[in-house]
């Protein structure tokens, strides 16, 4: 496989919306993406609380918009998903991406909703290292996805479940209905396989994963934002990902689904076939460290610990309810409360990205 290549750039709050559409451009973007297609926008609503570093930022959504309209990809639409935790339409308002999508004229469509779009059976020409097991009944993907481009948004984050997260695990929400915790335990095999999935259905696979305010320790939610001022483009999901991790502070490599991607060849995720274009990284370690929360350690044992055997009794019967309600009830009644909303308010009132994030109406 040939060098990949990643644009990295450092960014301020005045700068962004052009430091974005010129991380693009020196990405090529235009070499991954068809003209005269569709293209999807994915964003990342890992919460539906503003929570800064844990969703995609309406700075980074309104750049990418901006982007492709001024270099003629005029056929765009967002698509959002639903998980058990996350409420969509309380996410896209309260981070901001509402009016947006209004001033761009960009349609919203859900991929939980009957009237949006259908799930329908897939069967992969790729061998798939897991999924056709979980879902022996078969693989079910929104029919609305095929021949489209699209675009994933994602943060730089870690993550309690794959150490990091970014561009590969994005596809989670949108190709996976809301049985998609059926693949915990096998996470990053899974990942590798909607990859192979997604270059076999679109016309096209981009990333801009953003880096202004970075979260670290036990992600996708309950995390320390870091302000670093990096952003990422790549039409390569699993090289985006290594430099991400690289950023953050990880070895790419040492991360199963990075490693995974790119023995399939679906990437490069060794350092040594990646280009950089853009800042240079080379000594650049944020030193982060996943941790734990309340929500990882019983993750750690229902998952990969002693009740791992009992996985089906547990989440594939009415019990799954009981941790759906404890998970919700620890995010939002507990975390939030007690912890998160005074986070997010220094973070809005002491720098200059929460600063503009409240310039958003």
């Amino acid at each position: 496989m040939d060098k990949s290549k990643v644009a990295v750039l450092k960014t301020t709050p005045e700068s962004v919306l052009g430091d974005y559409k010129k991380l693009m451009r020196l990405a090529e973007y235009d070499k991954f993406l068809k003209k005269g297609k569709t293209t999807i926008l994915k964003d990342n609503i890992s919460w539906h609380f503003p929570y800064p570093g844990a969703n995609t930022t309406p700075w980074q959504l309104e750049a990418v918009i901006q982007c492709l309209k001024e270099d003629g990809y005029d056929d765009i639409v967002c698509v959002q998903n639903k998980t058990v935790v996350t409420n969509a339409y309380k996410g896209e308002r309260l981070n901001k991406y509402v009016d947006i999508f209004k001033r761009y004229n960009i349609p919203v469509l859900y991929n939980f909703k009957k009237e949006d779009m259908s799930w329908v059976k897939y069967e992969p020409k790729a061998k798939m290292l897991v999924l056709d097991r979980v879902f022996p009944e078969g693989i079910m993907i929104p029919d609305f996805f095929f021949d489209k481009n699209i675009i994933h948004l994602p943060t730089m984050k870690c993550h309690i479940y794959t150490t990091t997260t970014g561009a590969m695990k994005n596809a989670f929400g949108g190709l996976l209905n809301t049985k998609r915790h059926y693949t915990h335990s096998m996470i990053h095999k899974t990942i590798v396989d909607l990859l192979a999935i997604q270059k076999e259905i679109h016309t096209g696979i981009f990333a801009v994963t953003d880096g202004t305010i970075a979260g670290n320790g036990p992600g996708p939610r309950t995390m320390k934002p870091v302000v670093a001022d990096y952003i990422l483009a790549s039409g390569d999901q699993v090289a985006i990902d290594a430099i991400s991790s690289k950023i953050m502070g990880f070895d790419p490599m040492k991360l199963e689904f990075i490693k995974e991607g790119d023995k399939a060849g679906l990437g490069n995720g060794q350092l040594e076939n990646i280009e950089i274009v853009g800042e240079d990284i080379t000594d650049v370690n944020l030193g982060f460290k996943v941790g734990d929360n309340g929500a990882s350690r019983i993750g750690d044992i229902m998952w990969f610990g002693p009740l791992k055997p009992l996985q089906h009794l547990f989440f594939h019967t009415p019990l799954v309810n009981i941790f759906i309600f404890g998970s919700a009830f620890y995010h939002d009644l507990y975390w939030y409360p007690t912890k998160g909303k005074k986070i997010v308010s220094d973070y809005q009132k002491n720098t200059k990205w929460g600063q503009l994030f409240k310039s958003y109406k």
